[in-house]
C-alpha cells in the first residue's frame, strides 16, 4: 500500500486531469511549488494564474518560474484568491488551495473561512466539466479548524449530480495533519 501525504494526493489528481494547452490556477502561490507544477504540465500553450496577497510570495515563485524558463505562460496576481474572477478569462480545468499561512512567512497571515470559500464558489463557476478543484486545509493555526469546518459543510452540500467531493486525510496522525478535499464537476 502507498500512503500519499495530501499534497502529493492532491498533485496526483491534478496531474491525473490537467493537461498540455490547460489553464489553471494556484488559487494560493505561497512559495511557487504548485504554480511551477502547472506550469510544467500546461505547457507553453497553457495558461496559469498564480494568486497571493502576499508579494513576498509572488517574488518566490516568479523566481522558480524563471529558473525554469517557465514565466511567460503564468499570470502573478497579487490579489485574494476570492477576486479570481476578474482576473481570469475563460473556463478551467484545475484549481489548487493550500490554505493556511506562506511556510517561512508571516503567521499572521493566514487565509480566512470567508474568503476561502467565496474563492471556492467561484472556481466551481469556472471550472470546466472533467475538471478539478484541490484543496489542502491545514488546522494548526489560529481560525484553521473554523476554515476547514466550514469548508466541509458547504462541499458537503454539493449537488451529487453535479459534483463528485472526496476528502481525504491520514487520521492517526496527532499534529493537527493535512487533509485534502478534491471536486470534481460532472
Amino acid at each position: 500500500m502507498v500512503v500519499l501525504k495530501a499534497i502529493e494526493f492532491a498533485k496526483h489528481l491534478v496531474g491525473a486531469t490537467l493537461g498540455p494547452g490547460g489553464s489553471a490556477v494556484d488559487a494560493t502561490a505561497g512559495n511557487g511549488n504548485d504554480t511551477l507544477l502547472l506550469a510544467r504540465i500546461v505547457g507553453r500553450e497553457g495558461r496559469v494564474y498564480a494568486f497571493d496577497i502576499q508579494r513576498e510570495a509572488l517574488n518566490i515563485t516568479r523566481s522558480k518560474l524563471v529558473n525554469e524558463n517557465l514565466a511567460d505562460h503564468v499570470l502573478l496576481i497579487n490579489d485574494g484568491h476570492e477576486n479570481m474572477d476578474k482576473h481570469v478569462s475563460g473556463r478551467l480545468d484545475a484549481v489548487m488551495f493550500n490554505l493556511g499561512y506562506l511556510p517561512g512567512g508571516n503567521h499572521n497571515l493566514v487565509t480566512r473561512p470567508a474568503s476561502t470559500l467565496k474563492a471556492v464558489d467561484i472556481s466551481l463557476r469556472l471550472i470546466n466539466r472533467g475538471g478539478i478543484i484541490t484543496i489542502v486545509s491545514y488546522s494548526g493555526h489560529p481560525g484553521g479548524m473554523e476554515e476547514r469546518e466550514q469548508l466541509a459543510g458547504m462541499l458537503e452540500n454539493l449537488d451529487q449530480k453535479q459534483y463528485q467531493v472526496l476528502h481525504y486525510s491520514i487520521i492517526n496522525q496527532k499534529n493537527h495533519p493535512p487533509r485534502l478535499f478534491a471536486i470534481q464537476k460532472l
